[in-house]
């Protein structure tokens, strides 16, 4: 079964490669090299970069040519096994060897580098027409990228700090261009050399005049950048001053200071590799280590909400928390205004209403024959067993209702009623 065709690859965005005034081939040998080592060189302002191929775009190293730079050519060694031709390159007391595969090459990279260092076509050198025209070009962009741009040692540093600096760091140079002390828009150049083991520090300043720079000399010197006036300096005092450059000096190893356990002193110690590395990278042994777990932090502990409202209880409820309005009577209530329940009032026992009495009960008949003075005794007798607590007399026989009478005195058997 044939397996799907897959989407095209898009192509990888290549990165620009940088423009350079020149550019070739070229073996470098510096000062702590064994060996020549090929690159591909390009030259661009003042620095010379080296690239591993003509395809990258990152260099690898660079050479700085704003110190003081003089170009030799080294004498043919007169040997058939090496037939390139050699120059020699010193920049701040170091040299540096270069080798090439012709004389034409050799000259093209001594007329670019002495081009931008010293802003002149140089005469001196065998070059063709078309050579000396490309040079032209190269040192117009190099004035109006130095128009730009500051000198790299230019620094923001007071008047002191200035002297300080070339005292403390004699080896990165002796002239160091500053802002101007009055807060104009002008700067100051400061000096410093020795004389018979005597210092020598010396300020001037420079003006501002529109888009040029004027040194404030007894005959005044106009230049078109701040880089012009440094190079002025070190071409009158040929070569004596050297634009300071502060080197910057990083470790390579991770160091850290240790107390000994056993006698207190402290020792520096420096692992070969990272104990600990950053996510993602690789230690040089071999595999990536793994790191430290991540500590636990606990959570915070959570307060308990008090218990819900009781519905039944009685509780004013917010205006924006109102209830639905269903009611039976279908009469709603205004939702601006919160509900607001009337409090229950207390009802009073009900009161313990005391029994009627009970009607009076006749005494019961008697046998016929007894006096009624007897009959009317017994009926006062049993009417107190009826009323004991009322307090008022007894009905007497006789009086009341007409019927009662009449029983009364028929129980007697009078026979008669009065």
């Amino acid at each position: 079964m044939a397996s799907a065709l897959n989407p095209p690859r898009a192509p990888k965005p290549k990165c620009a490669l940088p423009s350079h005034y020149h550019e070739s081939f070229l073996e470098k040998k510096g000062p702590r090299d064994r060996d020549y080592k090929k690159f591909w060189a390009g030259l661009q302002g003042l620095t010379l970069y080296f690239y591993n191929s003509n395809r990258d775009s990152q260099h690898v190293e660079k050479i700085d040519l704003g110190a003081s730079v003089k170009v030799t050519d080294e004498a043919p060694w007169g040997s058939s096994h090496d037939p390139a031709v050699h120059f020699n390159l010193f920049v701040r007391n170091q040299e540096i060897k270069f080798k090439v595969e012709s004389l034409e090459s050799r000259e093209m990279w001594k007329g670019f580098i002495l081009t931008v260092v010293e802003l002149r076509v140089p005469s001196n050198l065998t070059l063709l027409p078309g050579h000396l025209y490309m040079m032209a070009e190269a040192l117009a962009k190099e004035e109006a990228r130095r128009a730009l741009e500051m000198p790299s040692c230019f620094m923001k540093v007071s008047r002191l700090e200035a002297q300080l600096l070339l005292e403390r760091y004699p080896e990165c140079g002796n002239l160091l261009l500053r802002p101007s002390g009055d807060g104009a828009d002008g700067v100051s150049v400061s000096t410093r050399q020795t004389l018979s083991g005597t210092p020598l520090v010396r300020h001037y300043k420079v003006k501002r005049d529109g888009p040029k720079y004027v040194i404030d000399v007894e005959e005044p010197v106009s230049c078109a950048s701040l880089q012009a006036v440094v190079n002025y300096f070190v071409l009158q005092t040929k070569n004596a001053l050297v634009p300071f450059l502060l080197d910057e000096d990083y470790e390579k190893v991770l160091g850290y200071v240790e107390a000994d356990k056993e006698n207190g002193e402290s020792v520096w110690v420096g692992p070969s590799v990272p104990a600990v590395l950053c996510p993602g990278a690789a230690s040089l042994a071999g595999g990536p280590k793994q790191l430290p777990p991540v500590p636990v932090i606990p959570e915070p502990r959570q307060h308990k909400l008090p218990p819900p409202l009781n519905p039944d209880e009685d509780y004013v409820i917010p205006i924006k928390d109102a209830p639905a309005a269903d009611y039976e009577n279908k009469d709603a209530l205004v939702p601006d205004w919160p509900e607001v329940r009337k409090p229950k009032q207390c009802h009073p026992a009900p009161k313990v209403q005391a029994k009627p009495p009970k009607p009076p009960t006749g005494p019961k008949p008697e046998p016929r024959g007894l006096t009624s003075g007897l009959v009317k005794k017994l009926a006062i007798s049993s009417a107190q067993a009826v009323f004991p607590t009322t307090g008022y007399p007894p009905p007497r026989v006789g009086q009341g209702d007409g019927r009662a009478g009449r029983e009364t005195a028929e129980a007697a058997g009078t026979g008669t009623f009065t």
